[in-house]
């Protein structure tokens, strides 16, 4: 299992976790493209790197013009919507605006659906989540631990006039999390550096025993004195996923579920087949006994965890239940891979899965139904006979055959992606228009907001 433990001894906010993990790996190009896709307008990101106190760090600095709109959360649904963003990119983005708006709306005592974002629907707001949430996907993370972030002290201005550290909103996000104090005058934890955490951390405390992949650093934009201002990230895999497992991959699943007892069984013979449809990794049901001794049906879905916002529509959609149960689950798995085998009925595929057994490996041959029973309606033979014909021909090709290697994505290769390379590295959209002319000593004139102050909260 893949981790990140965000070391935030100097605080959080979404700039210095993006550069952080890009930083520690993630592909910078591939965030700028996906950040593209929500059409923002002339926008510009610049990653460069820099010094706090003797650290190297990457900065971010999100320019564009001027913006006074205040976005709704259904205004940001809608630019995720109609982006290229994954699922589970996606999903992670839209569950933090949803948890940031819950608290602006508790704060100002409106409505999810009535708040305004002023500093959340920022331009640099949104850059900052949705590319935390793509390179945490790109990373292949599956757990997030944090140490207690301070909060800071004093007073800073926000859209509503001055307020005291934490600002409202801030400190609503944090309700339930362990912080630490600090007697540094700055807002070291951010709206958005504390949506981070109370959405997507798993736990707060000492970094978790693990093989250490990558480091990464990311720079925030105020001075803090005697306080080098960066968050650490460090990449690492967990021991238990990489000792004493043999053959075993871990992987991150989710359990979908809900209760039925208003459907004939033809329609949840439907659901199931049209479930099936969208390729989870299984459907199934069970029966259960609801209050008053009724008797129902628990449909159960196992699947991907990009898939569970896809497939929990479509539960709910098929079936008429009012909600569904998320459970994030691990499972062990052996290596598997499907292979294509000549008979002499013709063609058909078998499953090939290998396991540790007494020391050393066997292969398990599995006919796949589907073949064999195309094989049994052609050549007029029994299904049986099909079924041994393909297991004899797999049996044959598996002989000697090593399992498959488990591929990892191909975004990242866990070198540090901070250097050289990584120095000035901007993107614009659109691309090429818009840009702010240089001057003569090479700087860009622009009305980009200032991380180190105004509306935004960054640090």
């Amino acid at each position: 299992m893949r981790i990140a433990y965000l070391d935030t001894a100097s605080g959080i906010a979404g700039d210095m976790t993006l550069c952080a993990l890009i930083d520690a790996g993630a592909d910078p190009d591939y965030i700028m493209d996906q950040v593209g896709s929500l059409g923002l307008g002339d926008v510009r990101l610049e990653i460069t790197e820099t010094m706090r106190h003797c650290f190297r760090a990457l900065r971010l600095d999100v320019k564009h013009p001027s913006e006074h709109a205040h976005r709704h959360l259904s205004d940001i649904e809608k630019l995720i919507a109609s982006s290229t963003l994954t699922d589970r990119e996606s999903d992670l983005a839209l569950r933090m605006f949803r948890r940031l708006g819950e608290a602006e709306a508790k704060v100002h005592g409106t409505s999810l659906e009535q708040v305004h974002f002023h500093e959340v629907g920022a331009i640099d707001s949104i850059v900052d989540i949705v590319g935390v949430s793509v390179a945490l996907c790109n990373l292949q993370i599956e757990q997030i631990v944090a140490s207690p972030p301070p909060t800071g002290t004093g007073r800073i201005r926000i859209a509503h006039g001055p307020v005291d550290v934490p600002a409202p909103a801030t400190a609503e996000l944090l309700k339930g999390l362990p912080i630490r104090a600090s007697d540094i005058e700055a807002e070291l934890t951010t709206p958005t550096g504390a949506a981070i955490l109370a959405t997507l951390a798993d736990g707060f405390g000492a970094m978790p025993t693990m093989r250490l992949l990558s480091t990464g650093y990311g720079a925030g934009h105020k001075d803090l004195g005697e306080q080098a201002n960066i968050l650490r990230v460090y990449i690492g895999e967990s021991t238990s996923s990489t000792e004493n497992r043999g053959l075993l991959d871990e992987e991150s699943v989710v359990l979908l579920e809900t209760n039925i007892d208003d459907a004939t069984a033809e329609q949840i013979g439907f659901a199931i087949d049209q479930l099936w449809q969208a390729e989870p990794l299984d459907v199934y049901t069970t029966a259960i006994q609801m209050k008053k001794g009724r008797p129902a049906v628990m449909l159960s879905v196992l699947c991907r965890p990009k898939q569970q916002t896809a497939l929990s529509s479509h539960m709910l959609a098929l079936t008429g239940s009012l909600g569904v149960r998320v459970q994030p689950l691990r499972r062990y798995a052996v290596p598997r891979e499907i292979i294509n085998v000549s008979t002499r009925w013709g063609e058909a595929q078998a499953k090939l899965s290998w396991h540790d057994y007494g020391g050393g490996q066997t292969v398990h041959v599995s006919p796949e139904f589907e073949s064999c029973r195309r094989l049994a309606t052609d050549n007029q033979c029994s299904l049986q006979q099909a079924f041994r014909a393909v297991e004899a021909a797999a049996q044959e090709h598996a002989a000697g055959r090593q399992p498959p290697v488990r591929e990892r994505s191909p975004a990242s290769g866990y070198a540090n992606a901070g250097g050289s390379e990584l120095l000035n590295k901007s993107r614009t959209w659109p691309k090429y228009a818009g840009d702010p002319k240089p001057n003569a000593d090479g700087h860009a004139h622009d009305h980009s907001h200032d991380h180190s102050g105004g509306h935004h909260h960054h640090h």
